[in-house]
């Protein structure tokens, strides 16, 4: 509702270039009042604003979700979208892109390469981005965004309270060093054939195969005018050659000394060290965004962080749930209204210039009616 500039700070920090957030449901939505959220409100901005929470807190042994909703009503085409989650001596009044964080999770679209959720976390203050590749949604709808994190050091990404994306933090992320490294003692025999087909050596090339690719123009001619003292000797222009059959290759056959793919064989790594809390935070203080949009009109709401993930999903039903069918229906007949909109606007652009023709084409007949009189008038004296 309104109220909610007094528990979210917008940050400052980027002057003339910060833009502001504005509380609203946008164009279309399923609910006027519930679908009310904070709306990126100008182009080509830096947007940052966060919520500290009443106390700071630890996710030690205890699972974190963090769960919101994103909506790029304005057809997004470059900017993101995503949340992040701060220490509680973030500065809010300050916050820009270098304001050091937990968690970094969301969409991020930049054009058609970038169509991404980030998943960063800061790990002994470096930001470590996940090694998978996670598509996040980019069209025009509210989408719910959910990010499980488990004290086992495990993780669920979802999206629209579906499961994208998981595994554990040590294999998708580079937290430490591997378990496991190339054994630097050993490499290949140099008997090892790991070529799995080999020419037939008794496939011979057959003799009329070997003609060349171009060959001169049998019907090319000399020009009349051509001075071989000052032109040069003339040559025909060269011409595909129909006869001509590729390059021959002898036929492949199964390699008898294929031993399969040599795998350089692993050691456990001396310098690796095991993490068992790479999951944990001690100080969660505060959540917010920080962004950077070319076209402004994201629109976050429903956001949540909570230890119980059958409490995350059930609050995205109650809402996101609940009213993405009718914000989808009230978009759709936009659109269609839109459209009968422009083809009427077409027709009647179409009528005006008939219009136009045909009092042209009146007008020329008067003209020519005007003359044929003066030229009766003109016989008769």
């Amino acid at each position: 509702g309104d109220k909610w500039t007094k528990r979210w700070v917008e940050s400052t920090a980027k002057g003339e270039q910060q833009g502001k957030f504005k509380l609203t449901a946008g164009k279309f939505y399923g609910d006027k009042e519930k679908d009310k959220g904070i709306q990126t409100s100008e182009d080509a901005r830096f947007y940052g604003a966060s919520a500290k929470f009443d106390n700071s807190f630890s996710n030690e042994e205890k699972t974190l979700v963090i769960q919101f909703t994103v909506k790029h009503e304005q057809k997004i085409d470059c900017g993101g979208g995503y949340i992040k989650v701060y220490p509680s001596d973030v500065d809010q009044k300050n916050l820009h892109g270098d304001s050091p964080y937990l968690i970094m999770f969301g969409p991020d679209i930049c054009g058609y390469s970038t169509k991404k959720v980030h998943v960063i976390f800061t790990y002994k203050g470096k930001n470590l981005l996940i090694k998978k590749d996670i598509k996040c949604k980019d069209d025009e709808l509210t989408h719910l965004y959910t990010l499980i994190l488990k004290p086992d050091n495990t993780y669920i990404v979802k999206i629209d309270n579906e499961k994208v994306e998981s595994g554990t933090l040590e294999e998708d992320w580079d937290f430490t060093l591997p378990k496991t490294i190339k054994d630097p003692s050993a490499s290949k025999p140099s008997d090892w054939d790991d070529n799995e087909k080999i020419d037939d050596a008794s496939d011979v090339k057959p003799a009329d195969y070997d003609k060349p690719e171009h060959i001169p123009d049998p019907e090319a001619k000399i020009p009349e005018d051509w001075d071989n003292e000052i032109d040069g000797t003339w040559e025909p222009p060269m011409m595909d050659n129909p006869e001509y059959k590729g390059q021959w290759k002898p036929r492949q056959i199964d390699n008898p000394a294929y031993k399969g793919a040599w795998v350089h064989p692993e050691i456990d790594n001396p310098d690796y060290v095991e993490d068992k809390n790479l999951y944990l935070f001690q100080d969660i203080g505060a959540i917010g965004f920080d962004l950077w949009q070319v076209k402004a009109g994201t629109i976050f709401d429903n956001i949540l962080v909570t230890d119980d993930e059958k409490h995350a999903e059930d609050f995205g039903n109650e809402t996101w749930g609940k009213t993405k069918d009718p914000e989808k229906k009230m978009k759709d007949e936009q659109e269609e209204a839109d459209r009968k909109k422009e083809e009427a606007e077409r027709k009647k652009r179409e009528e005006e210039e008939k219009t136009k023709e045909s009092t042209k084409s009146d007008d020329n007949d008067d003209d020519d009616e005007s003359d044929d009189t003066k030229t009766a008038e003109k016989d008769e004296l």
